[in-house]
């Protein structure tokens, strides 16, 4: 049993205890019957009174509720619809007071969301508007009147960082622009003239709007400034190339270029101006020295000249640089040629440096070869003739390469600019083989020069006898008298024989003619008895006679060396 079912039969109890203690009151009192009715009958009235007065109470609490229910049922469906909720299910068989409090908690909680929603569109909005004015952007279209979703909302700030990072690249792009605008605008001494460059330049960054379009303005003006720049830089190249060229013809004092050396560099308007005073100055010197400057002039046609490989029928060619008149139109025609040849210098540099590549490692094997023939190489010292060796072989290997790489280079030019590539007047392959063919020849003419030589030696030698090979120092110590006899290797020489003198084997043999009287009057210096001298070479002609010396075992004589070479 329940409490309250307790409490009403006690309640119940008590009535009815009270009514019979009202009872014995009255039969004590002596109250009539009729009265007693009239006193329990009020009783009765007060007590059903009481009651019915609590029970309308407490069916004015039930209606109240009821109608609470109602009433939170309602905004909850309106909340549901408008956070896009799913509709609110109570439990089983709820009380009426319980579902009427889960309700109005629920519906509590969904106002609470519903306002931090409206809060958060609020402040998005305010944030939206900001990127919007900066960038000038349509604002982001959200419906005010209704409750925002959950997703809805995501996809505002999600919009919100993308504009926020679109505001700081652009920005960053504005501030960099901006930076070049003024450095530019530095250079070229130029002020802000119209109203969006000194909104660029003079107002403040964050007022600035970063649309599309001043963005895209800021970079015409960047790109326009730019190229003034770049024209102003290509000018002031072209004046210092010109003043350099100027000063050289002119041949203008050191100390005065370094004086203005100060304004050859930068591209600013005042150093552009004064560059062009200068270029105006050195004209009027020009013109004062005419005859001087086209004689520099022509100096360096001819380095380009020889740059170029140009032959001689090439450089006849231009025929004003014969011309001893000196005029301005002399001047205007050397300079076109000059102008005319560094273009072509620099459409063939590539080709023009490798064979000059060619001809240096040329000259320098040349050079080598040169050494190669001759004799007293032997005596150099140092490592000297190891290197150059290497250094030979090295340009026999790499010349051919050189020459094989430029034969291709060259060809894919001449086919490519529909033209020959000519080098001093002729195709560049004809000129190394031209210059091979000449060292062949070279080569060919030192070796019969080599053999005609050794081939008159040895008439000579035939004819007048062998020459002996002897040091260039050699230390006497006692002449010999002319009756003394020496004695070498078991052969008897005299030293008074009329017909001829004969040195030993170890000396080479000497023959004299008899018409011819022997050196130093027929003396022989004798050498020192303890040391011997290294005998010298002997030519073809002394072995023939050793040989024959030694078949017959005498020493031939003059005339006998004669009638043998008869």
């Amino acid at each position: 049993m329940r409490k309250s079912e307790v409490l009403a039969e006690e309640s119940v109890q008590c009535l009815n205890k009270a009514l019979h203690r009202l009872k014995d009151i009255w039969e004590e009192i002596g109250i009539p019957e009729d009265q007693r009715l009239q006193r329990t009958d009020v009783v009765r009235q007060h007590i059903k009174g009481l009651l019915d007065m609590m029970i309308a109470e407490e069916e004015s609490l039930r209606e109240r509720l009821l109608k609470s229910i109602a009433v939170c049922r309602k905004e909850l469906d309106t909340l549901c619809r408008e956070l896009v909720l799913p509709p609110f299910e109570s439990e089983d068989d709820p009380t009426i007071l319980q579902l009427e409090k889960d309700l109005r908690t629920r519906v509590e909680v969904l106002l609470k969301q519903k306002r931090e929603r409206k809060s958060e569109l609020k402040s998005l909005k305010e944030r939206d508007q900001d990127l919007c004015d900066i960038l000038c952007t349509p604002l982001y279209f959200i419906d005010d009147d209704t409750v925002p979703t959950l997703e809805e909302l995501d996809h505002f700030r999600r919009h919100l960082m993308s504009l926020a990072e679109e505001k700081d690249r652009r920005r960053a792009e504005f501030v960099n622009t901006k930076k070049q605008i003024i450095l530019c605008m530095e250079e070229l001494d130029r002020i802000p003239d119209t109203s969006f460059e000194r909104d660029v330049v003079c107002e403040d960054e964050e007022s600035f709007c970063l649309s599309t379009e001043n963005i895209a303005a800021l970079q015409v003006l960047l790109l326009q400034l730019e190229e003034q720049r770049a024209q102003n830089e290509s000018v002031c190249i072209q004046l210092r190339s010109r003043i350099t060229d100027l000063w050289t013809r002119l041949q203008i004092p050191t100390d005065e270029q370094e004086a203005f050396s100060v304004h050859m560099t930068g591209s600013k308007a005042k150093t552009r101006r004064k560059l062009q005073a200068e270029v105006e100055r050195l004209e009027e010197l020009k013109r004062e020295n005419m005859h001087h400057v086209i004689e520099a002039i022509r100096s360096e046609l001819v380095s380009l000249w020889d740059k170029c490989f140009y032959s001689t029928e090439q450089r006849r060619a231009f025929a004003p640089f014969h011309d001893d008149d000196c005029t301005e139109d002399l001047l205007r025609l050397h300079d076109e040629e000059i102008m005319r040849m560094k273009d072509h210098f620099e459409v063939h540099k590539e080709l023009f440096e490798g064979v000059q590549k060619w001809q240096e490692s040329w000259k320098l094997f040349l050079e080598f070869e040169k050494k190669a023939r001759d004799p007293n190489r032997f005596a150099n010292r140092g490592g000297n003739l190891l290197k150059e060796e290497k250094q030979r072989a090295k340009l026999q290997k790499t010349l051919p390469k050189l020459e094989e790489e430029l034969k291709v280079r060259i060809l894919a030019w001449e086919q490519e600019q529909f033209q020959e590539f000519m080098v001093n007047g002729q195709k560049f392959m004809d000129y190394v083989s031209e210059q091979w063919q000449m060292l062949h020849i070279e080569k060919e003419r030192e070796k019969q020069e080599r053999l005609q030589k050794k081939n008159r030696l040895i008439e000579e030698e035939m004819h007048f006898g062998s020459t002996p090979k002897t040091p260039t120092k050699r230390k006497v110590l006692l002449a010999q008298t002319p009756g003394k006899v020496r004695k070498l290797n078991g052969t008897s020489i005299s030293s008074t024989s009329s017909n001829s003198t004969t040195r030993s084997v170890f000396g080479g043999t000497l023959c004299h003619s008899p018409s011819r009287p022997p050196p130093s009057g027929g003396t022989i210096a004798a050498r020192t008895p303890n040391r011997m001298m290294k005998p010298p070479r002997m030519g073809p002609l002394e072995r023939i006679k050793e040989n024959v010396s030694q078949l017959n075992g005498t020493t031939l004589s003059a005339r006998t060396f004669k009638s043998f070479k008869i």
